[in-house]
């Protein structure tokens, strides 16, 4: 007969130490036996596989000792402890809530309550998925729960706390389990492994971690089939081919390709992606979190938030050097808009790659690090030009006459406001403008490009709430190569508009890489509509509206009232 075990039962904690990522809850529950202070009742929540059935379990068994070691330890060596190792033990009780729910499975666990222990000092009584119980099962439980016997105890598990009714709350002590971190899963995993004579490489366990999503048990019976796959060798991209796990190159590659502006690379990688077979939406949700974790390895305040090895947190620290915090705001709008949009989109495919598109024609300047943004300067014109130099250049080359940018500063053109009659313009004679525009060149842009910049304002604009609601409420529409209309809706708008359109122009311009953008700020004409009050006023609308009423009034002699 076949001994094998699985790893989720062969390596389930026996003791307090043992349970991974629980210290303060085992703590205070080896304090508690230690200061002999026993709650009647006792409530343990939190997600699936993080140890509130073992909890209970060790507990149940500790209280039980009759030698304990340290005032908090089971011994192992006592009749208690042997019944509880080899599942013979009558002060244990446990029963799943989700096949005994109803009002006569409690009357029994009562009638069983009533029997003191045979061994030992309690009747520990473990309800598993305590939710599941029905309204008139709970309502049956809460006398004997308020008011036990002084040996017994009771232990509600249960992953839905909000289910449990506050009269049950209240009658325990809420034990609340946390998810068990990415680094910690990955340590015990290593252990498993070292016992199990198994190698494997962190890069997998990274994988496993991240897919168990704080679970334990899920952790290890991951890993069980990957054994059963790989042997006693556990490869990075064996494991992401058995949990069917994207590649977290292709989204390196990725964002590499947007930094680049490769709008084709950045295409093909995703067609690619397809040709595997993993689905789109799973693809933009999983890029997301890369981008995602990619702007918390920019601080160190915010790196503890990246649950993940040493080695691949290496490679966001270096990705996170090259990608500036706006662009990974704009990126992750984008990304966030498209999640939002699949959904309901008849073409998906289409979706995600506009998103992609988006995402490659996103500014250069938001893309390089402010450190960088000094050495761009006007330079002498037999100096070696920066990278981007020459594909700036293109557009402004069949420009004749055109001015050179190291030769002088462009001249600004004038940013109409339309007022009414009155405009007011903002050109050379405003100092910040003049410095803002120094590496701006003439490159053209879409209507789209247009909108992403402008909305983009607003993430710089957060604490104007006035600015930021503007922003984000009126957006400009080309009208031509290098013109646009903003159309405000009264006077008073247009006046907070007028004054902050001098700074908006000049980070639209940065942007979009082109000094001639204008935007005219206009009051949207709304015609009046014509009111009837009168019975002749009436008449003279329904006249202007169809004629033949006239002839009719005639011909009938009609009169008014």
């Amino acid at each position: 007969m076949n001994d094998y075990i699985v790893s989720a039962r062969k390596y389930r904690p026996q003791t307090f130490e043992s349970v991974v990522g629980q210290q303060a809850l085992t703590q205070t529950l080896q304090n508690a036996i230690r200061q002999d202070r026993l709650a009647h009742a006792y409530l343990f929540c939190g997600p699936r596989g993080v140890g509130k059935t073992t909890c209970a379990r060790i507990f149940a068994k500790t209280i039980n000792c009759l030698n304990p070691q340290n005032g908090h330890d089971a011994c192992n060596e006592c009749e208690s402890c042997k019944a509880f190792n080899e599942q013979r033990s009558f002060n244990i009780h446990e029963l799943d809530a989700a096949s005994n729910n109803s009002v006569e499975d409690i009357r029994n666990l009562i009638d069983q309550v009533r029997v003191p222990p045979q061994i030992g000092k309690y009747s520990v009584y473990i309800i598993d998925e305590v939710h599941m119980l029905s309204a008139g099962a709970f309502n049956a439980l809460l006398k004997t729960l308020e008011e036990p016997p002084s040996y017994a105890i009771f232990i509600l598990a249960t992953t839905e706390k909000h289910k449990v009714l506050p009269t049950i709350l209240s009658r325990c002590q809420v034990y609340d389990f946390n998810r068990i971190t990415v680094p910690d899963t990955i340590a015990y995993l290593q252990k498993v492994a070292a016992n199990e004579g198994i190698t494997v490489s962190e890069e997998a366990l990274n994988v496993v971690a991240q897919k168990a999503d704080g679970g334990m048990r899920d952790a290890l019976s991951i890993f069980d089939q990957l054994v059963a796959f790989c042997g006693s060798e556990i490869t990075y991209e064996r494991t992401i081919e058995v949990l069917n796990v994207l590649n977290a190159d292709y989204y390196f590659s990725l964002v590499d390709n947007a930094l680049a502006h490769n709008v084709a690379g950045a295409l093909m990688l995703f067609n690619d992606v397809l040709n595997h077979g993993f689905d789109a939406g799973h693809f933009v949700t999983g890029f997301a979190q890369h981008l995602r974790d990619v702007l918390v390895s920019k601080d160190p305040i915010t790196l503890p938030l990246l649950e993940t090895g040493d080695s691949i947190r290496a490679r966001y620290a270096e990705q996170a050097k090259r990608c500036h915090p706006v662009w990974l705001f704009m990126a992750l709008d984008i990304l966030n808009t498209c999640d939002i949009n699949y959904r309901t989109a008849r073409n998906k495919r289409l979706t995600v790659e506009l998103a992609l598109v988006k995402l490659c024609q996103l500014g250069v300047q938001a893309t390089v690090p402010q450190t960088a943004q000094p050495a761009a300067k006007p330079a002498a014109p037999t100096a070696a030009p920066k990278p981007e130099a020459p594909k700036a250049a293109e557009p402004a080359a069949p420009q004749a006459g055109a001015p050179k940018p190291a030769a002088s500063a462009p001249k600004i053109p004038k940013l109409g406001l339309g007022l009414g009659p009155k405009k007011e313009s903002y050109g050379n004679d405003q100092a910040p403008v003049a410095q803002a525009t120094q590496e701006e060149t003439n490159r053209p842009f879409t209507a789209d490009q247009l909108r992403d910049a402008w909305v983009g304002l607003a993430s710089t604009h957060k604490e104007e709430l006035r600015l930021k609601e503007l922003i984000e409420n009126y957006i400009p529409h080309l009208t031509d190569e290098s013109t646009a209309e903003i159309q405000m809706p009264n006077p008073w708008q247009m006046d907070e508009m007028r004054k902050a359109m001098p700074k908006l122009i000049v980070q639209l311009r940065k942007t979009l890489h082109n000094s001639q953008l204008t935007i005219h700020v206009t009051q949207a004409e709304y015609k009046r509509e014509q009111m009837a009050f009168t019975a002749e006023e009436k008449y003279a609308l329904m006249v202007e509206q169809n004629p033949a009423l006239a002839q009719l009034k005639e011909r009938l002699d009609l009169q008014i009232d």
